[in-house]
């Protein structure tokens, strides 16, 4: 068993938040989560670019070589494995864990299960040592709708369909663990009732997604849940804090929250990450300067592939 595949415990389950770039990676790692996701929309939308469409895959490879030996354990979104072929979603894979990731996240969105299980079978293949997580939209995605994050945190609205749709989930859920899937994850399902019929279900972890207006982590940890993802809820909190500090600040009033100072923020990326500072005793400060003495030299593989594309794509 690998050092993350630990970290999934039903009755203690692995409470994941997920990042979309170094600086918030890093500030998670000092606040002593051991486990750092990311989150496909938070990378995207930092980009400029859609969720759920394919469309970052190498943002988020970037990101995971910079992040893949850093002193946390990564699992990284990879939303359906930007590519319908498995072979494809294979070397993604293997890239991935050549940065040093430790787990990928792969999703369904409700395509053949044939397909998705073909990737999963392609991916303990070619990185056999990647903690997958296979995901199903069945509590996610709606018919005539696109990933929507109300049908994700919304509550109880994401459970409608009843015993027809807790069929599809358990069939799917089942292709998947039988193609190798290390766990599974049902975003979107909130009912305690069936959160419980699922963990006790499978042999596997069972991932769920967080959500303000659902059960509470200690009640998941008694439904026998093993893992609980935050998915984008902090980039969308953060993006909601800034508005709000904006809107404080114009109409005369100082922003409330917790606000690092410049040079933590700073610290987390500048390149002599290790060395003293006027702060030295700062968590951020501390975390960066492990960070960057566990980072070492890149496997060649990544290095090669990062050199490339900044050679294509000048970072502006």
């Amino acid at each position: 068993m690998t050092a993350f595949a630990g970290l999934h415990r039903r009755g203690e389950p692995l409470l994941l938040p997920c990042a979309w770039d170094h600086a918030s990676a890093l500030a998670l790692a000092g606040q002593g989560f051991r486990a750092i996701g990311t989150t496909s929309l938070g990378v995207a939308a930092a980009s400029g670019l859609p969720d759920g469409a394919s469309a970052t895959r190498d943002e988020t490879l970037r990101l995971a070589a910079g992040l893949g030996s850093a002193p946390f354990l990564l699992s990284v979104d990879a939303e359906d494995g930007f590519s319908d072929d498995p072979d494809e979603v294979g070397e993604l894979a293997r890239l991935l864990a050549a940065a040093g990731a430790a787990g990928i996240n792969l999703e369904d969105a409700l395509g053949p299960a044939d397909r998705h299980a073909a990737k999963i079978a392609a991916v303990r293949s070619a990185a056999p040592g990647l903690f997958v997580n296979a995901r199903t939209d069945t509590y996610w995605l709606r018919e005539g709708e696109g990933e929507g994050e109300g049908v994700g945190e919304g509550g109880g609205e994401g459970d409608t369909g009843g015993e027809g749709r807790a069929a599809e989930t358990v069939r799917r859920l089942e292709a998947y663990r039988e193609a190798g899937a290390h766990g599974v994850f049902v975003p979107g399902l909130t009912d305690p009732g069936r959160i419980a019929a699922l963990a006790a279900h499978f042999d596997v972890p069972l991932n769920v997604l967080y959500s303000p207006t659902g059960p509470s982590l200690p009640h998941l940890a008694d439904l026998g849940v093993s893992r609980v993802s935050l998915g984008s809820l902090l980039y969308r909190r953060a993006l909601g804090a800034a508005l709000q500090a904006a809107a404080d600040i114009g109409a005369g009033r100082s922003p409330g929250g917790a606000t690092p100072a410049y040079d933590e923020v700073r610290a987390l990326s500048r390149p002599d990450l290790g060395r003293t500072t006027p702060d030295s005793g700062s968590s951020l400060s501390g975390l960066a300067g492990a960070g960057r003495e566990a980072i070492g030299e890149r496997d060649d593989e990544v290095a090669q592939f990062v050199g490339a594309f900044d050679d294509e794509r000048p970072v502006e």
